[in-house]
């Protein structure tokens, strides 16, 4: 028997689509175990990794190989100077989402040299990016953003005057 509505766990959901519910079947998952020494109520912080492993990592079948263009695992180490400028990237950028994201701005497009396209990154895929580059010396490629609302992104340039702007006003409002 298939149920969508009634009490509990089979009430329908507040977006207005539920789940068909067989009679019988368990759909409830079992609270997690706290750990030895974990306070009630705590939240345990989950490592982020950006990017999933690679399935074929030091596979000498690998199927891309035949691709070609392999380079190194990682790419040469980054000099101090690409270092330096890179850690002041990812500042500058925890800058601009704070500042802009309440406004709406989702994140930043790119015009590209190379394909001569734009390209537009989330706040978190562009410090994903950015991360990568900064531990790998390359950044591996990416989902291209999915039918992107150009009004919603702003280049580098922009959120740099922006944040300078609001530098320059909130001087100026303190003498």
């Amino acid at each position: 028997m298939i149920e969508t509505t009634g009490q509990g766990m089979n009430a329908p959901p507040r977006h207005g689509w539920a789940a068909p519910r067989v009679e019988g079947a368990v759909w409830e998952t079992p609270p997690r175990e706290p750990r030895a020494g974990d306070a009630p109520g705590t939240v345990r912080a989950v490592p982020h990794d950006p990017m999933p492993p690679d399935p074929f990592a030091g596979d000498p079948e690998d199927p891309s190989m035949a691709l070609g263009d392999h380079d190194a695992e990682d790419g040469p180490p980054l000099g101090d100077e690409e270092r330096a400028e890179l850690l002041a990237d990812l500042t500058d950028l925890a800058v601009y989402q704070a500042l802009l994201e309440p406004r709406g701005v989702r994140g930043i497009v790119v015009d590209c040299a190379d394909c001569g396209e734009c390209h537009y990154h989330d706040w978190e895929l562009l410090r994903s990016s950015l991360s990568q580059l900064l531990h790998d010396g390359r950044m591996r490629p990416h989902e291209p953003a999915y039918d992107p609302d150009p009004g919603q992104y702003v280049t580098w340039e922009y959120c740099r005057g922006y944040a300078d702007g609001m530098t320059e006003s909130e001087s100026e409002s303190t003498l």
